[in-house]
């Protein structure tokens, strides 16, 4: 049971890794194409 309860724990860690790794991804990219086009001057 014990062995069981740490491998969920290991999957939910690296669910947590990944996730926070492509949202902080998805924010770069976002922030440098805010950066590099041209604004709106309508």
């Amino acid at each position: 049971m014990l062995k069981k309860a740490l491998i969920v724990v290991g999957v939910i860690g690296v669910v947590a890794l990944v996730a926070r790794k492509v949202k902080s991804s998805n924010d770069d990219r976002a922030l440098w194409h805010e950066a590099t086009t041209a604004p709106d001057l309508r």
